[in-house]
């Protein structure tokens, strides 16, 4: 079963994201994911972190190089999954 996350876009509208995996790296959780409206669009790679209150929240990278870094881990969970 797809498991389906909802988020808010930068103009507040609630958008549909399938999660593709979620992964680990460095001591870093990730998430993978993909609009479920928009099957062409590019996947998020999102970091996943705990508010105070210990729920759950998915935040942007910023840092080009942890981008790269986790982008690459993906790419290697799907090189993977296809063998």
């Amino acid at each position: 079963m797809k498991e389906i996350v909802t988020l808010l876009d930068e103009m507040g509208n609630k958008v549909e994201f399938e999660v593709l995996a979620t992964f680990g790296l460095d001591d870093i959780d990730y998430a993978a994911l993909l609009p479920v409206d928009d099957i062409e669009a590019s996947t998020y790679i999102l970091r996943i972190e705990y508010d105070e209150e210990g729920n759950l929240v998915l935040v942007g990278i910023d840092d080009e190089k942890e981008l790269r870094d986790a982008i690459t881990a993906y790419e290697e969970i799907l090189k993977d999954r296809l063998q």
